[in-house]
């Protein structure tokens, strides 16, 4: 590893703690407001992502900063990038449903070099290096290696409730007909990133996302040995709106099933 790059990757961490202690320091008390119907934002989110930037800009001010509160607006092919999601699962945590994270991604002309994920409820770091590997507070990762009729699948629903929730519905019907073991619907598209990587699922399929929902998780996986791929087929990048990522064991048989739109 470069010393620029475990520079970087320290920033990631200590962005992460910050905001994690900030977010647990809330819980079941931070004030929420609705961003749309059924999107929301707290207390939690804003404070958490003004503590990351902080951290970020006062270590490399010329950086440029991708966050979910602060300003969707950033050039992703970026000489330096920072894609940050403070709080990563808001509606689970705004209801106290203890499955949420902080995720941070940095990037060099749109690909993504390191990524960190913190889950402060179970105190589980995932954090990757391109070419370095993926690792579980601090022991290596990798993808799991079963197929797709004993696979554990999670999903997500966007906040559309038309057309994109009925595909979900159809692709989930779908995806029990191939006799898999369950289907899991978590609500934070980086800690299913990450259990995939670690082989706590086999594969997630989510049809609309932002990329700082999954820039992290996407290195994590890769660098796991797992499949990165969009709902199209198409392999994933920072600038992709959907997701299928699974173990690579059953990746063509995955978006044969979920490719969009699937049909009602």
């Amino acid at each position: 590893m470069s010393d620029n790059i475990e520079k970087i990757l320290e920033t990631a961490a200590a962005a992460a703690e910050a905001a994690g202690g900030i977010i647990m320091s809330f819980l079941n008390k931070a004030r929420i407001d609705d961003k749309g119907v059924n999107n929301l934002v707290t207390e939690a989110d804003i404070s958490s992502e003004k503590a990351i930037r902080k951290i970020i800009t006062e270590r490399y001010p010329d950086h440029s900063i991708m966050g979910e509160e602060g300003g969707g607006e950033a050039d992703p092919e970026a000489e330096h990038l920072w894609i940050i999601d403070p709080l990563d699962g808001t509606n689970n945590f705004a209801h106290g449903f203890p499955f949420f994270a902080v995720s941070i991604a940095y990037a060099q002309k749109g690909i993504v070099k390191v990524g960190y994920v913190y889950d402060p409820v179970h105190d589980e770091i995932f954090h990757a290096v391109k070419d370095g590997g993926a690792f579980l507070n601090g022991t290596p990762i990798k993808v799991s290696e079963q197929a797709l009729n004993k696979a554990l699948i999670i999903t997500g629903f966007y906040y559309d409730r038309g057309e994109m929730m009925r595909n979900t519905l159809v692709m989930v019907q779908r995806l029990f007909e191939q006799n898999i073991r369950g289907i899991r619907r978590t609500g934070s598209a980086a800690l299913d990133c990450c259990y995939v990587a670690s082989g706590r699922a086999d594969a997630y399929v989510e049809y609309q996302l932002h990329t700082w929902d999954f820039a992290a998780g996407m290195l994590i996986i890769s660098e796991a040995g797992g499949d990165c791929r969009q709902a199209d087929g198409r392999y994933l990048g920072i600038d992709s709106e959907s997701i299928a990522v699974c173990n690579g064991v059953f990746t063509e048989k995955l978006i044969e099933l979920v490719k969009y739109p699937v049909g009602v």
